[in-house]
C-alpha cells in the first residue's frame, strides 16, 4: 500500500514515514504545495496524508484537484486548524476523514486501514478472487485454505494485482506502487517477482490469472 505525506514539518512527516514503513506502507513525503501537486497529479495512492496550511498553497486546492479529476484517492486531512469550518470544507471538497493535530500514531494508523478498506475493498477485511482469499489487516494469502509462503513484496503485489482485477497494469505502475520513490534502475526486477508469484500461485492449485499483455504489462484476470 502506497501512502504520500503532504506535510511541511520535517520532524513530523519523518516520524509518521517511520510508523507507516514499519507497518510494511510504501511511503512517499511532499513537503510543499508544488511538490505535493507534481506527485498527486503523476501517480496514484492508496492513501494521501492532507495538511491544510503547506508553503506555496493550500491543501484543499489539492484535494479539490484530485476529486475534479475523478482521481479515487483516499484522503485523510492531518491539520492543526481544527474550526468546524476547515473540517466541514475538507469533507465537502471530498476528503475521506479529519485528524487535528496533534495525534497518537497508532489512531493515524488505524484511520488510514479504514480507509483504505473504505475505498479498495468495499470496508472488508478479508477479499476473494476465485480460489485466493487475502487478509488484508493480517496480510497473508491462502489459496482452498491452503496458506501461501509469500515474500511481503509477492503479498504487495498480489494485493494489487487483484485490486486492479482485470485491469491492463504496467511495469511502470507496477513499480510506483510497490517501490515507490524508492525505485531505482531498469524494471527487469519486476519480471521476477511476478513470476515468484504465479509459480507459488499455481504450486498451491491454483488457475494462472497473471496474464502478460504484450508491449503494455499485466492483467490478473480468470478470463
Amino acid at each position: 500500500m502506497k501512502i504520500l505525506i503532504i506535510e511541511d514539518e520535517k520532524a513530523l512527516s519523518e516520524s509518521i514515514a517511520t510508523y507507516l514503513k514499519a507497518q510494511d506502507y510504501i511511503c512517499e513525503v511532499a513537503p510543499d504545495f508544488a511538490t505535493a501537486r507534481e506527485k498527486t497529479e503523476l501517480y496514484d495512492y492508496d492513501c494521501i496524508l492532507l495538511d491544510i496550511t503547506l508553503p506555496g498553497g493550500n491543501g484543499l486546492a489539492i484535494l479539490k484537484e484530485l476529486r475534479a479529476d475523478n482521481k479515487t484517492d483516499g484522503v485523510l486531512i492531518i491539520s492543526a486548524k481544527n474550526s468546524i469550518d476547515d473540517k466541514v470544507d475538507g469533507l465537502t471538497l471530498g476528503a475521506d476523514d479529519y485528524l487535528a493535530k496533534p495525534f497518537h500514531l497508532s489512531e493515524l494508523s488505524a484511520r488510514i486501514a479504514a480507509i483504505i478498506r473504505r475505498k479498495r475493498f468495499d470496508g472488508n477485511s478479508t477479499i476473494q478472487f476465485g480460489s485466493i482469499t487475502v487478509d488484508v489487516q493480517a496480510k497473508t494469502a491462502t489459496v482452498n485454505n491452503k496458506t501461501l509462503d509469500l515474500t511481503k513484496k509477492e503479498f504487495e503485489l498480489l494485493l494489487y494485482f487483484i485490486s486492479n482485477k482485470r485491469r491492463v497494469i504496467s511495469k511502470d505502475a507496477i513499480a510506483q506502487h510497490l517501490w515507490g520513490d524508492e525505485m531505482e534502475g531498469n524494471l527487469d526486477f519486476i519480471y521476477t517477482h511476478i513470476k515468484n508469484l504465479r509459480k507459488k500461485l499455481q504450486e498451491a492449485g491454483d488457475a494462472d490469472y497473471i496474464k502478460s499483455v504484450y508491449g503494455m504489462g499485466y492483467k490478473f484476470t480468470d478470463a
